[in-house]
């Protein structure tokens, strides 16, 4: 069957309010782990996972931090308008954005719009015992989102503000409100690098006690970073899911973590979808470069459906067919050889990658996942993943007091 011909009501499942996980457990890796390997499922502790996994195998975490992407105005009117950070617009760069100090530009949406008609909204805040007020102006609609102008004086960086006013923005199926809590809880342990709007939650089960029994085995660790953006709670609304427009996230994967990968024959343990995707990426990625050797990173930009057609690798237009596709390794090796021409030590770049039934994994042998939503395109990518057999593992789940979704239970799956 046609990827693109999938019905997403095949991939639906009844979840009861009670197993959406409101907190998490009170310690991370104490949480239940789901093992399915072989076809086979059975469960354990999260704090055991590092004796499942093959000894000197490689791990990759996605390391990005989740930002108080939450803003709260209030009008003269009493009106509360909340402003919510999706992705920098001017400077684009997430780095370089929360380094400002006076100005700048993003894509975001906004609630209770039709009470903001026209003028800029401020408010005041305590900045080292001084007022500092921030103003936000819209600049025009981009799409569903609105680009919204922020301006202030006193010095603070962006990155502060946001520390000062922000609101961590917790997912909107917890059905609560942020609390102080959220600000640890809601951060994986290994997190570093700001953008994320929602946490890369696979990583959240992790401790420092795991991740030196990780080391202890030999395996080894390395980091990239996916920004997850809103659009990963975006629920496929069409029939089909060829009619869904997957969102677009920002990469960035280090030279010597291709290197690692080379390393390892091409082969990965990735924790969590977001780094399942970026993995993925790659792979194109190294396709596109090899196609064209004067590509720019821009160019890079994986397409959502790209991986299902067929895809010339040379300049001569003739169509590679699957099993014609080039390894893992050779991927990956024309992409870092791209890299040094270009003197990169970092890849930044960005993918609309859907996996789905039909997707053929390349780079991706096991996967650490929480319990995803019913008619979900991450349910599509562990389905794609454990060949189909997703019933069966969130049959068991659900029969044996798992808990679902960014505050649950977590699964490692070996097929």
């Amino acid at each position: 069957m046609d990827t693109k011909e999938i019905h997403i009501s095949e991939y639906n499942y009844e979840l009861p309010d009670e197993r959406i996980a409101k907190f998490p457990v009170a310690q991370r890796d104490h949480s239940k782990l789901l093992i399915y390997k072989k076809g086979e499922v059975g469960e354990d502790t999260f704090y055991n996972l590092p004796g499942y996994l093959p000894e000197n195998a490689l791990m990759v975490f996605n390391n990005t931090k989740v930002i108080q992407a939450r803003l709260h105005f209030r009008k003269n009117t009493g009106a509360l308008i909340e402003v919510f950070l999706l992705e920098p617009a001017v400077p684009a760069d997430y780095e370089q954005m929360f380094q400002q100090t006076e100005s700048c530009s993003w894509l975001c949406l906004v609630g209770n719009q039709k009470k903001w008609k026209d003028g800029a909204l401020s408010r005041t805040i305590d900045y080292n015992g001084k007022e500092l007020t921030i103003c936000a102006t819209r600049k025009g609609e981009h799409g569903t989102s609105q680009l919204i102008e922020f301006e202030w004086s006193g010095g603070a960086s962006f990155a502060e503000i946001l520390d000062m006013m922000g609101e961590l923005p917790i997912p909107p199926y917890l059905n609560r409100e942020t609390q102080e809590s959220d600000k640890t809880t809601y951060q994986t342990v290994y997190s570093k690098i700001k953008g994320s709007v929602a946490a890369p939650t696979a990583g959240l089960h992790f401790t420092e006690r795991v991740l030196k029994d990780i080391d202890a085995r030999g395996i080894e660790r390395e980091e990239l970073t996916l920004h997850v953006g809103a659009g990963t709670f975006k629920p496929v609304k069409s029939e089909t899911i060829g009619n869904h427009a997957m969102h677009t996230e920002y990469v960035a994967v280090k030279r010597h973590t291709i290197e690692r990968l080379i390393a390892h024959n091409g082969e990965a343990i990735a924790v969590g979808t977001t780094s399942v995707r970026t993995l993925e990426s790659l792979y194109y990625m190294g396709l596109k470069v090899m196609q064209n050797t004067d590509a720019n990173e821009d160019e890079l930009h994986v397409e959502q459906w790209e991986p299902y057609g067929a895809i010339p690798t040379t300049n001569e237009k003739s169509e590679v067919r699957n099993e014609e596709w080039p390894s893992a390794t050779e991927a990956l090796q024309a992409l870092l050889d791209w890299m040094d021409r270009r003197k990169l030590t970092v890849l930044h770049s960005s993918t609309q990658i859907i996996i789905a039934p039909g997707y053929d994994y390349k780079i991706v042998k096991m996967m650490v996942t929480n319990f995803h939503q019913p008619q979900s395109t991450l349910l599509l990518l562990v389905s794609a993943f454990v060949h189909g057999d997703w019933h069966k593992i969130y049959d068991y789940a659900l029969s044996h007091d798992f808990r679902f979704l960014s505050y649950g239970d977590s699964s490692l799956l070996m097929p």
